[in-house]
């Protein structure tokens, strides 16, 4: 055999191995997704990210009417720790956020056999459950974290770049993506695919995900907005994280109304999870 022949040998077994160690990998990932365990892992983290999302709410709807406060993770972190139960329940949190996330990494990869859509559909959701779930342990830890910092922290350094502000431009346009999803999610009710609960609560949970997820959809896209309005400005503290972008609309007419329908949604959307939580598909 020629070195040629050898070589595509080679590449043609490796690729084989590659394969068969790919299939492996997914076959066991649904394996796991079926597990009983799975399910209360699903459940407990839903009920975590369910009271997140109402805390947020709650907050936000105290700033709405003169009151102080972080609307967003850490800010609802700080509010769970101040209860007379906080540091176990931060670890609680914590650990059903992480759980949940290696879940929904874990459906990544048994979505990849299917197609890659779903798959980085289910990654997103993983990193976005890992993101609650660390804030929740470093706040447990006695740490604590900045949204809106980190966002301008972020934004400064991209711009720093020759083409930084090209860069913050696309992570706006990226985040106000995921906030339309979320809201063409809720008006279409595709969130029914989550969740089946029993007949009589089935017209309540439509209620509950539609407003929740158009609320958590209008916020989102208010964040991505604002971090186009810092790459177009070229000024690195117009962008913010949630809280930046729920505080600001106090400062525009109308906007406490919108605020405050907002956070009413970001409350719904919390019992949602909790529905989700007792009736996950």
């Amino acid at each position: 055999m020629t070195s040629d022949g050898r070589s595509r040998a080679a590449g043609s077994a490796a690729k084989g191995a590659a394969e068969s160690a790919t299939d492996k990998a997914q076959d066991a990932a649904a394996e796991a997704e079926q597990h009983p365990a799975a399910t209360w892992v699903k459940g407990a983290g839903q009920f975590a990210n369910g009271i997140v999302h109402f805390v947020i709410g709650a907050i936000a709807l105290g700033i709405a009417f003169g009151g102080g406060g972080n609307a967003d993770q850490s800010g609802a972190m700080q509010a769970i720790q101040e209860t007379p139960l906080g540091g176990i329940a931060l670890w609680a949190v914590g650990l059903a956020m992480a759980g949940l996330a290696l879940l929904a990494f874990v459906a990544a990869v048994a979505e990849s056999s299917r197609g890659w859509k779903d798959a980085v559909k289910e990654a997103g959701r993983g990193i976005a459950y890992a993101v609650v779930g660390a804030t929740a342990l470093v706040a447990a830890n006695g740490g604590s974290s900045d949204g809106g910092s980190r966002a301008e922290s972020l934004s400064a350094q991209l711009m720093a770049n020759p083409f930084g502000a090209w860069l913050v431009g696309l992570i706006g346009a990226g985040t106000a993506a995921v906030g339309i999803y979320f809201i063409a999610k809720g008006w279409r009710r595709k969130f029914r695919e989550d969740v089946a609960p029993p007949s009589r609560w089935q017209h309540l949970v439509d209620l509950l995900g539609t407003a929740g997820y158009i609320a958590k959809g209008v916020a989102v896209v208010i964040v991505g907005a604002l971090f186009l309005l810092a790459a177009a400005r070229n000024d690195p503290e117009e962008a913010a994280g949630l809280d930046g972008a729920l505080q600001s609309l106090t400062t525009v007419p109308g906007g406490v109304i919108a605020l405050v329908a907002i956070a009413v949604g970001l409350m719904l959307y919390g019992v949602y999870c909790l529905a989700r939580g007792l009736w996950s598909r």
